[in-house]
């Protein structure tokens, strides 16, 4: 990957950390997930001091702020909704429907926060080899980009928030067989967990630039490590979630509630977190 004169870092096909010399004899270091979340790009000084931050102008550092926000917001809200969703279904202080109704409102703020990650990513400033800058482009809604592990992350977040959709959508309706909620309403929700789990592993691909490992200190990946740890969550709870054909009932109602309200905080915690790592 790259030319001699870099040095590329990542996993597969992407690319998530690149060092190129400048013509001061210095270098700058552009990192996939510090250019779209803070905006920045590292430079190194020729005789070895502490590096500096080299930031994007201004237009860019103001999408990134707004966007960060809105899925921050969206994160916690969503997140917040689905745990209260979860307790209602758990302590039985309300039916069936109006569980469902709290989770399809959770739902709709997923959607929000998953498109609002996209777009961070189709907007991020982007790095010119051989300059010690970021470069900003003009806004766009869209963009197809399947060799940017930050872009097929966040598209993948985006697909598993709506697919849970479908699994909302359909656990309101009424008088569904056995075989349809599970064909209906589980299937979805277990696609929509994978996901969420294909995403956040490719997440912390990006943060870890290709090893997985601890990175105590950065709280990047604190937000994707707790992100991911709900996705988990959430899965355990589709599978305890599964309504057996013979008896009627699902494999376990406690550990589909619990899962859910668990992972649903751990997704409310990491939007919290996000707030902190913004431009």
């Amino acid at each position: 990957m790259g030319t001699p004169e870099q040095h590329v870092e990542g996993a597969g096909p992407f690319t998530t950390r690149v060092t190129w010399p400048l013509p001061d004899g210095g270098a700058a270091v552009w990192e996939s997930r510090l250019a779209r979340r803070r905006g920045v790009l590292a430079v190194r000084a020729p005789d070895g001091s502490p590096r500096r931050h080299s930031r994007a102008d201004d237009v860019a550092i103001g999408r990134l702020r707004r966007l960060n926000a809105v899925a921050a917001t969206a994160f916690v809200i969503g997140g917040a909704l689905f745990a209260v969703g979860a307790g209602v279904a758990q302590f039985g202080s309300g039916d069936a429907t109006q569980s469902a109704v709290i989770y399809f409102c959770g739902g709709l703020f997923f959607n929000l926060g998953g498109y609002a990650s996209l777009l961070q990513a189709v907007n991020a400033p982007r790095h010119s080899v051989g300059s010690g800058a970021l470069v900003t482009h003009r806004w766009r809604w869209w963009s197809y980009e399947p060799m940017r592990v930050d872009w097929v992350s966040a598209l993948l977040l985006l697909a598993g928030t709506l697919v849970f959709g479908v699994n909302l959508v359909e656990s309101l309706r009424q008088g569904l067989s056995v075989q349809q909620v599970d064909r209906l309403v589980w299937g979805p929700d277990v696609v929509g967990c994978l996901l969420f789990l294909a995403s956040g592993h490719l997440a912390l691909v990006e943060v870890c630039h290709g090893r997985l490992r601890v990175l105590a200190r950065d709280l990047g990946w604190w937000i994707v490590a707790v992100n991911q740890f709900g996705s988990v969550l959430f899965m355990v709870s589709a599978l305890a979630a599964f309504t057996r054909p013979a008896t009627d009932s699902m494999v376990d109602v406690g550990i589909a509630n619990w899962g859910t309200l668990t992972g649903a905080l751990c997704f409310s915690v990491a939007g919290v977190l996000q707030y902190a790592e913004r431009p």
